[in-house]
């Protein structure tokens, strides 16, 4: 009878813990591989000698990311016995979370604006972030983590190292370039046109010396792969489409309606919020000595809001998010919740809006209500953001020029 009821517990044992891997049981190794393996595959390919990027595949398809994923995975295969050692690979994806975590609160340390106890939250209540980092061993982690290192060094006032681990980190990971809008602002704002060539120099210098020998080998083959920008995307793993019927999903036109909305976005967030001086946003482009109103040097917030809300504004109009993408956005939203006050949003309301967007990347497999419940709560953050108080005030820039 024992024996008949543990035969009767299996499959549902087994059905609670394939939901819980995310529509995949755990491996020995106690991880739910998605990618690993693939990633593994398309490392070994790079070793073998195979440079050309056409030729480089995975269980899951084709190698599709720049060439310092290539070069920290490589890495990683080398330290778990050729991928094969799979404790050991959690453990540094542990010890890169814990890193990770470090790097935010550094950043947040500097802006005295989000509450003591929303950082329970981001530590402790991300079933989905925790899964990320330490289950799934995706790379999304690793270029988060340069990410938050490029912001803490412009914080610091070191652009040029700043800029140079921004451009890792988009090596590692295309998704990393939403925050290059707010990043090309802030130099121009800094340093004008001219200034800001150098530390742009940087970044396109260090992805050629990165993708040097694949760009040798087939540079159309190591672009077109690498930096596909038009790379469809399937409707069975979307997370903020699901309401939408599949054949609008793909469609060309939706794609570009979603660009032509970030984009006009991004554009009324940096000529209404951000330039804030009373000038032609052209005057950006001066050198800031020649310019009406001199600028002042930016303040963490100023730095940290403008990076976060443009990479926000991207993920709102996402073609598509998968589970593994909630990292890109994850430690960002406290900051952009709390650090713009509204009165009729209070700490309760905040509360409510993490706690759905988690449910939201928790729920699996996404569903109408699950991705209309992320756009709300994404609208809300929004709104926020354009309403609040902005980190560039107007009034106090004007005065200093009637001065």
């Amino acid at each position: 009878m024992a024996a008949a009821r543990l035969a009767r517990a299996a499959p549902t044992a087994a059905g609670a813990a394939l939901h819980a891997a995310g529509g995949r049981l755990p491996l020995p190794g106690g991880d739910t591989e998605i990618d690993w393996k693939a990633y593994m595959a398309q490392v070994e390919g790079v070793i073998n000698g195979t440079y050309d990027y056409t030729q480089l595949q995975g269980d899951t398809g084709p190698l599709v990311y720049p060439a310092g994923f290539v070069y920290i995975f490589m890495g990683l295969y080398y330290a778990t016995g050729q991928g094969t050692d799979i404790r050991t690979a959690q453990h540094i994806f542990a010890v890169l979370y814990l890193a990770t975590l470090l790097l935010v609160f550094l950043i947040y340390h500097q802006t005295c604006k989000v509450p003591p106890f929303v950082f329970f939250f981001m530590c402790c209540a991300s079933y989905r972030v925790h899964s990320i980092f330490v289950l799934r061993l995706f790379n999304d982690p690793v270029a988060m983590a340069l990410l938050f290192l490029s912001i803490n060094l412009l914080l610091a006032r070191r652009w040029g190292w700043g800029c140079c681990c921004f451009s890792l980190a988009v090596s590692v990971k295309m998704n990393v370039l939403l925050f290059a809008p707010g990043l090309l602002f802030l130099l121009l704002m800094q340093f004008g046109f001219r200034g800001a060539l150098p530390k742009l120099g940087i970044c396109a210098v260090l992805q050629v010396l990165l993708g040097l020998p694949f760009l040798l080998e087939n540079p159309i083959g190591y672009l077109s792969r690498s930096f596909d920008l038009g790379r469809q995307f399937l409707f069975r793993w979307t997370v903020n489409w699901r309401f939408l019927p599949e054949a609008l999903f793909l469609h060309r036109a939706f794609h570009l309606a979603l660009l032509a909305a970030h984009l006009a976005l991004l554009f009324l967030f940096a000529f209404c919020r951000w330039h804030r001086t009373g000038e032609s946003i052209l005057s950006l482009l001066k050198d800031p000595s020649k310019r009406k109103v001199p600028p002042q040097p930016l303040t963490p917030n100023q730095i940290i809001s403008t990076l976060f809300t443009s990479n926000f504004i991207g993920i709102c109009f996402s073609r598509s998010l998968h589970y593994q993408f909630y990292v890109w956005y994850f430690h960002t939203l406290p900051y952009l919740l709390w650090a713009t006050p509204a009165r009729w949003l209070t700490h309760l309301l905040r509360l409510l809006v993490l706690g759905l967007i988690e449910l939201s990347w928790n729920t699996y497999p996404s569903t109408s209500c699950s991705s209309a419940a992320l756009h709300i709560c994404h609208a809300v953050i929004l709104l926020q953001l354009w309403l609040g108080p902005q980190p560039f005030p107007r009034s106090i820039q004007h005065s200093k020029k009637a001065h």
